[in-house]
């Protein structure tokens, strides 16, 4: 079978990104798709022309596939897959309109789900009963880098695992790739609990979502397992540390930050053991499409589904929830907003505006 593919939000070139505003993830996600035999790219909507130019003929899209508005490119097309890159407050907005459109059969939006807890319960709702494949970029899983810890916990390499540690910089943002992460290795279990801190003093937005500066959280799984993520930046910008490290009874696994990517495991008493060093992590996107596309064809849930990512994302909101009670929130979370960006709306918190120069 052949899918057509069709964009929204293709945002400016790769060589001219705006980080914190667009990181031209949609370039990456047609480069997976551009590479199967079975999908063809046949339109993209973008608010801003000249992107969305720049975008057709980069892959190759005739004219009558590029739109600024994507409502009539959903009626004008009527692609299989619709994959979304746009700022994250409209991510809601244009996934709920593509379910409704009953067009697509699958869409693929870039990470986080949302900006309130509410419309990320909805898209996943509303995803669901449509029958719709409705998926999250969370790619990482795809790479060697965070896949082989994967394989040497199944491998019983350190024994059962205890408890995950996560280093990160921001929870919404980078977070969720990490607390994607944590869940894969504690084999997707259910959370029971989170409970959390964080510090806002200066404001920061990347893509359209507020972003606390630092934070600790704890999270127990229903198997047993305990999670822990801290986050802030360090002098590189993203963050220090080992960015996992997960403890098992027989000994530890630990994956390093960006620019000196490996992984490395320890049995108790015994001596470290390379397992991954040297991959760019980048290199995730096109077998994340390719597991989108395969998924929609074989009929079966993929990995970085709608529920998980949802599972995923009431950990981040949790977090700041508890944050704002002061205490532990057991789940399931019984909100509809977003706690860090009530909080500085009620002047809870009150971050200083950000330097633009």
């Amino acid at each position: 079978m052949a899918y057509d593919i069709a964009f929204i939000g293709t945002g400016p070139e790769p060589e001219n990104p705006v980080w914190g505003e667009s990181a031209a993830m949609a370039y990456r996600h047609a480069e997976g798709y551009r590479e199967r035999e079975d999908c063809e790219i046949v339109a993209a909507a973008d608010i801003v022309r000249e992107n969305v130019d720049a975008f057709a003929t980069e892959f190759g899209i005739d004219a009558d596939g590029v739109f600024e508005d994507y409502e009539r490119m959903l009626d004008a097309v009527d692609p299989d897959i619709v994959s979304i890159s746009t700022p994250v407050p409209t991510h809601a907005d244009i996934v709920l309109d593509c379910i409704a459109s009953g067009v697509p059969d699958a869409i693929h939006c870039e990470k986080p789900m949302a900006t309130t807890w509410g419309d990320a319960r909805l898209m996943a709702q509303e995803a669901n009963r449509r029958d719709i494949q409705l998926t999250f970029n969370h790619q990482r899983r795809f790479s060697p880098v965070w896949r082989e810890p994967k394989l040497a916990l199944e491998e019983g390499r350190i024994g059962d695992l205890e408890r995950i540690e996560v280093g990160t910089s921001t929870l919404l943002d980078n977070g969720t790739h990490h607390i994607d992460l944590a869940h894969m290795y504690a084999g997707e279990s259910p959370v029971e609990w989170v409970i959390g801190q964080i510090d806002y003093r200066e404001e920061y937005v990347k893509y359209g979502a507020h972003n606390e500066n630092q934070g600790i959280v704890q999270w127990a799984y229903d198997s047993g397992v305990q999670g822990v993520a801290m986050t802030g930046f360090g002098s590189d910008g993203v963050g220090e540390g080992v960015r996992h490290r997960l403890h098992g009874t027989e000994g530890v696994i630990e994956i390093t930050p960006w620019g000196n990517e490996n992984v490395r495991v320890r049995r108790d008493g015994g001596d470290w053991e390379t397992l991954v060093e040297d991959v760019e992590h980048a290199a995730a996107v096109p077998p994340a499409i390719d597991h989108v596309v395969d998924c929609l064809r074989d009929g079966v849930e993929p990995e970085f589904s709608a529920r998980r990512a949802l599972a995923v994302t009431e950990v981040i909101f949790a977090a700041w929830e508890s944050a704002r009670r002061r205490g532990r929130v057991d789940l399931p979370l019984r909100i509809d907003d977003n706690p860090l960006e009530a909080m500085v709306e009620s002047g809870a918190l009150t971050p200083e505006p950000a330097d633009e120069g």
